[in-house]
Parts: structure tokens; sequence; C-alpha cells
């Protein structure tokens, strides 16, 4: 299949494409532009032959209807003949009703009756008009026929019949020049949609190229854009991908230095501890108290920090998903209270949580203790001894609020928009991966909530957790 959809894939170059259907467009255009002159000019020609001896013909009808129509036509042959031909130089030639000719001013020997077109309109009293060839000759001629009349009744045909040769050769050479200016005019275009093809091709051949060294692994270059068209627009792309990869691969340094760090530390300390228990009495119960003490706080931290690693991951690989089910807010505070108050009584810092009567609702309950332990862990971290952190639920409008407020250290304007970027620690951070607030987030998110953070640096931080209630097809909240 791959190699079948190669074969359909053009080789042709945009450069050649650009130029063959320039040139095509072009050569069409001067083909039906010139075909429409030659037709035009061939007309006109015609027309005119025609108009001269249609005048000449006319005359000469008229002059036989006001004089000589009293006699038969046969006797003005005979005696009138100077009539009929004195008004023109063409070829004449008087026929009667049955189509013989009587006389032809040349001297060609008519044996066959007339049956042409023109010579029928003739008889029906109309002007009769053909072109084509003679039996006694190769040129091209022209015949205008008219009736001859005598008391309104037609008694015979007049023709006038000229070469068209001089004319034809007038139309070849008109024709001939228009051929020649149609081939300068396609030269000349083919020669300007070059150029044209090339104000395109090169830019994109530049861009094509500086893209092959970003694919190669240089994400050091940069496009120098010149224009601000779609090339211009390609080029901004081109430049801000870079810039983005460049941004993920310090990222993912940073990442694995910081995670390689971060786990180092606990483990170094659970190993030293580990190794010095092993050596220490065992009657040194203080000391093997104070060991444990340490390498449980240690293996706890490594815990966390493996858990946001794991979470991080299935953020970032979209497998998360969430188990929602109708959820009492206040089992969920009850349950935070427990895990947080002995921490925050270590700490001495007061610890109130309070709850409206609020309605069930559909959400992840696990992930929403994740979300409440990881900031209230935070607020307790950084919030002094004799401080206060509190927790409330409350409903506002269609949401459901949870708000986390202490009197900690707060966060600086600077850092309050980065908080929840992913792997950022902030100057003044205890964090371990910088990835605790991404998680809040990005877990708030899928609950199809908001996460908003208030602070004020010395006073406290404020962190809204703001879940909308689900409306079913009744109205009624869930």
């Amino acid at each position: 299949m791959f190699k079948k959809r190669n074969k359909s894939v053009s080789s042709k170059s945009i450069k050649t494409r650009l130029v063959g259907n320039f040139i095509i467009i072009i050569l069409i255009s001067v083909l039906v532009f010139e075909a429409l002159l030659i037709y035009f000019t061939r007309y006109y020609f015609y027309h005119n032959v025609e108009n001269v001896l249609t005048n000449q013909i006319r005359i000469s009808s008229d002059f036989y209807s006001k004089y000589f129509s009293n006699v038969p036509l046969e006797e003005n042959v005979i005696d009138n003949v100077d009539v009929f031909w004195q008004q023109t130089n063409a070829q004449v030639q008087i026929v009667d009703l049955k189509g013989r000719v009587l006389l032809d001013s040349i001297g060609v020997e008519n044996k066959q009756t007339l049956g042409s077109s023109d010579f029928y309109d003739a008889l029906a009293g109309k002007k009769g008009v053909s072109i084509g060839k003679v039996d006694y000759g190769r040129e091209k001629v022209m015949t205008v026929s008219y009736p001859l009349k005598s008391d309104e009744e037609v008694v015979g045909v007049l023709r006038f019949i000229t070469s068209l040769s001089a004319v034809d050769k007038v139309i070849r050479n008109i024709t001939l020049i228009f051929i020649s200016i149609g081939i300068v005019v396609i030269v000349i275009t083919g020669a300007i949609g070059l150029i044209l093809s090339s104000s395109i091709v090169l830019p994109l051949r530049e861009v094509t190229n500086a893209a092959e060294i970003m694919a190669g692994g240089n994400l050091e270059i940069r496009i120098k854009k010149n224009r601000n068209d779609e090339i211009g627009k390609l080029v901004d792309t081109l430049n801000y991908m870079a810039e983005e990869i460049k941004k993920r691969e310090e990222i993912k340094d940073d990442f694995i230095s910081l995670v390689s760090h971060e786990l180092r530390t606990p483990l170094t300390s659970i190993k030293g501890w580990a190794s010095t228990l092993s050596r220490v009495d065992r009657n040194e119960t203080k000391i093997f108290d104070d060991g444990l003490t340490i390498i449980e706080k240690e293996s706890d931290r490594l815990a966390i920090m493996v858990e946001e690693l794991l979470d991080f991951s299935s953020f970032a690989s979209g497998k998360i998903s969430l188990n929602k089910k109708k959820t009492d807010l206040k089992d969920i505070f009850h349950f935070i209270e427990k895990q947080m108050r002995p921490k925050a009584m270590r700490e001495g810092i007061h610890f109130q949580v309070e709850c409206e009567e609020l309605p069930h609702i559909e959400l992840d309950g696990d992930r929403i203790k994740q979300v409440l332990i990881n900031l209230l862990g935070n607020a307790l971290k950084f919030t002094p001894p004799d401080g206060t952190v509190s927790l409330r639920g409350f409903m506002e409008k269609d949401a459901v609020i949870m708000s986390v407020i202490d009197t900690g250290c707060g966060i600086s304007k600077e850092e309050l928009p980065r908080i929840t970027e992913k792997f950022y620690k902030g100057k003044n951070s205890k964090a371990h991966t910088g990835l605790g607030l991404s998680i809040c987030d990005e877990i708030v998110k899928l609950h199809k909530g908001s996460l908003q953070f208030k602070s004020e640096v010395n006073v406290g931080t404020e962190v809204i957790v703001k879940l909308p209630l689900e409306i079913n097809h009744t109205g009624v909240s869930l």
C-alpha cells in the first residue's frame, strides 16, 4: 500500500508545475484570442466583398427592371448584354428560370443546369450568396445571385462571381502576423512565469533546507522571515516549532536532572541510616528510633514523589480516567480533616474545616481528596506556627466551591501565573518535583472545573476549587 501511495505522488517540482500550468493557461488564452481575431478578420474581408458585389448586382438588376424588363430576357442577352456587366469587374452570368446559363461574361460553357443554393435563393426573390470552388478553376470564389424581375415577377437570375484568392492571401498574411505575435507572447509569458515561480520556489527551498536541518536535530537554527505572506507564516510556524521542541528538550533534561537529584537525596539518607544502624549497638535505642523515623519519613517522601511522577505520566499520555459517582462532599471533608489535622497540630497551626449542606455531585472522590490534600499540604508547609489554615465548602450559583485559605508567606505576582506549570518550583518552593499543583489543575479540569489562586506576599493565599454542578434534563441538580 505504501508503494502504491508513493506511485501516486507527483515527482514534478512546484516550479515545473507552476510554469507548466501558467504556460498552458496562456497558450489556451492566446489560441482562443487568435482564433477569434482570425475569424472576425475573415468575416470582415468576406463581408466587404459581399457588400461590394451586392451593391453592384442590385444596380444592374434595378436597371434591368426599369428599362429592359418589357423585353424577353433572351433578347436582352443578345441586344443589351453590356447592361449587366458594366457595373462590375466580376464574372457575370445570366441564368433563366430552369437553371440554364444564357450568358457567361468570360465565355465559360455551362452544359449542366445550375443547382446551387444562391441560385435557388434568387429564384425565391432573395439575394443568394455562396462560397466555394467552380469546375473551371482552382480558386475559391464568392457568388452573389439576385433575381431579375419583370412586373414584380422573377424572369431570371443574375450572378456575379469573383475570386477570393487576393482576399485569402491578405487573410493568410494577417494570420501569420497574429501567430507570430502569439508565439512572442507565449515566450515572454513563459519567461515571466519562470521568474514568478522562482520568487515562490526559492524561498520555499530555503525553508525546506532549514526544516531538514531542524529535523536533523539542530534546533538552534532559525529561518529569516522576509515576507508576511503564507511562506512568512510557514517560517513563523517552523521557528515556533523549533523553539517549543527546544524548550521541551530543556524541560526533559531538567526533569531528568531534577528527578535524579530528588530521588538520590532520600535514598542517600535511607542508605546512610541503614548502614549506621547496622553498625550501632542494639542497646542504643534512641539512635535506632531516630534512624527509623528518618528512614520512614524519607520513604514517605520517596513514595509521594513516585506517585506524582506516575500521575504526571498518566496525564501526559492521556491514560488517566475518573471514577465518578455521586458523592457527599461532607464525607470527603471529614476524611481530609482526620488526615491533615495531626500534621497541623504538629506544626502548631490552627486548622479549620467548614462545609455547608451541599447536594451530592458526580465526582471522583479519591482524585478530589488528592487535590485537597495537596493544596492543604502546601498551605501547612508555607504557614508559620500559630498561623491559620482553613478549608471551606459552599455553594455559589451553579457550582460547588472548595476554598483553602492560609496565612502563610504568600506568592509573588510574578510567580502566581506560573505555579501550575509543570516542574515549576518557585524561588522559595519546598516542592519535591514541581508537579503537585500541575496535577491538581489537570484533575480539576477533568471535572470541568477551575482552579484559581489569590495571594499576597506576607498575608496569605487562597486557592479556590470550583466544580460545576451537572444539570440533568429535568433541571434537577445532580
